[in-house]
């Protein structure tokens, strides 16, 4: 399937949305690469982002799963792979509280949202901070990457988006279990800590091919032959197991204790010694 297919289920989905949520869906929108370019049929998400008019009921998170699940039975790999965000205009302006729009998606529904349907509501909308944006990175890091913080519940449907099957430590440590898990999950740990450290040290979300370029400019950085393979992974998946594998176990631990050890400098800078906290755990994990 293209993305002229991926499309058609954006469409789709926000039509839905509109008959279930009658005049309260002010907009929707394409997000993420369907957005700002980038789409692989292989491993992209289907983002949608959807703001509903002032105030939330009690019912709009129910309402707006059971559409999603709805949708996801379609039967195709990439109804599978639809992911909501939604707000109103008071909780995307941080007035008030709820709905699911975290950081790094409300940066890319005001820099790179495409109108699906209603009226454009991002005026006004305030840009988050780089502070805003290495918290809600690290925390997604630690929900999905690290497999869960012990302390607070993960955030609305990021359990079902996590890999089953094995210890968070272990699909980054060893690579049989990485590979087991398909090219969209291998891609995925390879290429968000990535994506992370751009949007920490530019204050942007950028695509899997800026942040790329960006971390390949770094003369310190480590493991670039991994980050390399990788995006080119999202279009065609990897042919030579053992070499992979080979790739995957020289490499993967040095980009993690990169990426990590960068971001406890970072969250201590802020003030954020709690989260500081739980990546040196996660650090620990990884290394015992």
């Amino acid at each position: 399937m293209s993305a002229v297919d991926a499309d058609m289920i954006l469409v789709q989905a926000a039509e839905k949305y509109r008959i279930a949520l009658g005049d309260r869906l002010v907009a929707a929108y394409a997000l993420g690469s369907l957005a700002h370019g980038g789409f692989s049929e292989l491993v992209s998400d289907i983002d949608l982002g959807l703001i509903l008019s002032d105030p939330l009921t009690p019912n709009d998170a129910e309402v707006i799963q059971a559409v999603a699940e709805a949708e996801k039975k379609q039967g195709s790999a990439l109804h599978q792979r639809l992911s909501v965000f939604w707000g109103t205009p008071t909780t995307l302006r941080g007035v008030r509280d709820g709905g699911r729009f975290p950081a790094l998606d409300r940066l890319d529904l005001i820099e790179n949202g495409r109108l699906l349907v209603g009226s454009d509501a991002r005026e006004g909308l305030s840009r988050p901070s780089a502070g805003e944006l290495l918290i809600a990175g690290a925390e997604f890091a630690l929900d999905y990457l690290a497999g869960g913080r012990s302390d607070r519940q993960a955030p609305q449907n990021l359990a079902s988006m996590r890999p089953a099957g094995a210890d968070a430590a272990e699909k980054i440590r060893s690579p049989q279990v990485l590979l087991r898990l398909g090219v969209r999950e291998l891609t995925k740990f390879v290429l968000f800590p990535v994506r992370f450290l751009f949007s920490a040290r530019t204050g942007r979300v950028g695509t899997n091919h800026d942040a790329v370029i960006h971390y390949l400019e770094d003369a310190n950085a480590p493991s670039t032959t991994l980050v390399k393979s990788a995006l080119a992974w999202r279009t065609v998946p990897p042919v030579d197991q053992a070499t992979t594998a080979e790739l995957l176990r020289t490499e993967m631990l040095p980009l993690y204790l990169h990426y990590i050890d960068e971001h406890i400098n970072r969250l201590d800078g802020l003030g954020e010694h709690e989260l500081a906290g739980e990546f040196r755990q996660w650090r620990d994990r990884l290394v015992r």
